[in-house]
């Protein structure tokens, strides 16, 4: 066995792993947590919007 076939072999193992990433990532499995971290972006208003809040309560006290 010389280095082209050690080299062959990695690269199988680098692809397999890559299309296993792809796979679990799309999977049904993870449908619910990848559209919670689509909505993180627009979730972040409703934490300014509280933060404003208790800013105005603060200073009325």
């Amino acid at each position: 066995m010389d280095i082209n076939e050690l080299r062959g072999i990695h690269s199988l193992l680098v692809m397999a792993a890559f299309f296993g990433i792809i796979w679990w990532a799309y999977s049904a499995h993870r449908k619910k947590a990848n559209e919670e971290a689509a909505h993180l972006p627009f979730d972040d208003d409703d934490v300014d919007k509280r933060t404003l809040e208790q800013e105005k309560t603060e200073k009325k006290q």
